[in-house]
């Protein structure tokens, strides 16, 4: 996820892509490394960039993201 002028989350979860641009940085099963996988949910709700604000936490859009990701993962496996 782009990063925009304006974003502000934590440092330890901002990387460079190849044209080091900063994005979200992502964990080694794809998912955005903010994400609280206990829960379900954005650790840090409070300073997610502008795409995410986006998306209502748990509404459709999100939940339509979450089911596209679980089926790209299995589909690996």
């Amino acid at each position: 996820m782009l990063l925009v002028a304006g974003d502000d989350p934590p440092e330890q979860y901002i990387e460079e892509d190849e044209d080091g641009v900063q994005v979200m940085g992502k964990a080694d099963d794809g998912w955005c490394a903010a994400l609280d996988r206990e829960h379900m949910r954005c650790g840090i709700y409070e300073r997610r960039p502008l795409v995410c604000r986006e998306f209502d936490m748990g509404g459709e859009d999100c939940r339509a993201e979450r089911a596209a990701w679980q089926r790209a993962v299995q589909a690996l496996r």
